[in-house]
């Protein structure tokens, strides 16, 4: 270590540091449907009261395969965000 700095300046990163938004989708999924199922079975629960027929399991698995989509993303973003805010990147 002589004191001496380099005359060239770093480079910047070309990817963002930390998970991508897609990854992290991937992985939240089963996580999110499963959540979206739930909720759906619980409220078919509740309009029982209203005089409605209840939602039955499988198809509250079902309806929530592709209602889990913009949940898994929305969940992604967010969690996204709590990353880069924990990593001082905001």
């Amino acid at each position: 270590m002589s004191g001496t700095r380099s005359a060239s300046k770093p480079e910047p990163a070309t990817e963002p540091a930390g998970p991508r938004l897609s990854r992290l989708a991937i992985l939240l999924y089963p996580f999110t449907a499963a959540a979206v199922a739930i909720n759906l079975y619980l409220l078919g629960l509740m309009w029982q009261r209203l005089g409605l027929p209840a939602i039955p399991p499988l198809t509250a698995l079902w309806v929530s395969i592709p209602l889990g989509v913009p949940a898994t993303w929305l969940a992604a973003k967010w969690v996204k965000g709590l990353i880069d805010e924990a990593e001082g990147r905001r």
